[in-house]
């Protein structure tokens, strides 16, 4: 248990006090806060051994593109604080645009301390947009369809960097690099979503997420979801990530609690591009122009 979890963890405790507060007890039943919280820690522990991991029962090479069958919305305050929030256990992956752009970005050394370490099967890098030479080596996917809920139909995303303003040619930065290189850039750039409707060909493979809410489980604290990776064309399963997730009610000493939650598996260099690095496990992106 890390030094900031236990701080959260015993801090909200001795906020609800030493029963549990009206609220809590309506929400929880009658054990006071901390048998609840041991009786939760006691199931997401049972569950991290028995029940949560990654498998993979098929691997693909070369893909292009996929399709997400569904994408996380947004959430703010009120889904972090609340013990029934559908998508709890991933409560820091991105979302809307955000969780689009992970599968489209390439992947880049992590670099604690400011030295990169290499990227293995074990110590995975962090997703980037942004244009630099471990892109070719680690790519994203080239292109991601999403069927939008608004109007059922499926559209087609990809990404690039486009001019987006000019610098301020006052600021003293800009007019140092001006005097040094009369030709130096101005204009500023963004890394941007473009999207359009999708090609009628559909695409083969796919990824999804079913959120589970167990009551007895949120009683407890402790939230599941499953992620799945789907050859479309056969409906075979590739490949499943089951999460679980632990923590303890909304209080002023943690008031988005699903946001500091334990998980298994964790990702702590990749904790809001989870989803995106099980999937290029299984549908390993194509590299090269």
């Amino acid at each position: 248990m890390s030094q900031r979890h236990t701080f959260l963890f015993w801090g909200a405790l001795l906020l609800l006090g030493p029963s549990a507060s009206s609220q809590s007890a309506t929400l929880f039943g009658k054990p006071s806060a901390l048998d609840r919280a041991k009786a939760g820690k006691a199931l997401w522990e049972e569950k991290c051994r028995t029940v949560a991991g990654e498998k993979i029962y098929r691997k693909v090479e070369n893909v292009e593109g996929l399709v997400l069958l569904k994408v996380r919305p947004q959430a703010g305050d009120r889904e972090w604080a609340d013990p029934m929030w559908e998508g709890a256990a991933f409560a820091r992956e991105a979302r809307a645009d955000e969780y689009i752009k992970t599968f489209l970005g390439y992947e880049e050394a992590f670099a604690p301390d400011g030295k990169p370490r290499p990227i293995t099967p074990k110590y995975r890098g962090y997703i980037n947009t942004t244009f630099k030479p471990g892109e070719k080596e680690f790519p994203g996917y080239r292109y991601v369809d999403v069927i939008e809920e608004k109007d059922g139909k499926r559209y087609r995303y990809t990404g690039s960097e486009k001019i987006v303003g000019r610098k301020n040619t006052s600021a003293l930065g800009v007019q140092m690099a001006l005097q040094k290189n009369p030709n130096y850039d101005l204009n500023v750039y963004r890394w941007t979503l473009d999207k359009a409707a999708a090609p009628d060909t559909s695409l083969r493979y796919g990824v999804t997420y079913e959120d589970h809410v167990i009551p007895e489980d949120r009683a407890l604290g402790v939230a599941t979801s499953t992620v799945k990776v789907l050859d479309l064309q056969t409906k075979e399963v590739l490949g499943e990530l089951v999460r679980y997730a632990w923590s303890v009610p909304a209080s002023s000493a943690n008031p988005s609690p699903w946001l500091t939650a334990y998980t298994c598996p964790g990702h702590a260099e990749s904790a809001n591009t989870t989803i995106r690095m099980f999937v290029d496990r299984i549908l390993i992106p194509k590299k090269g122009n």
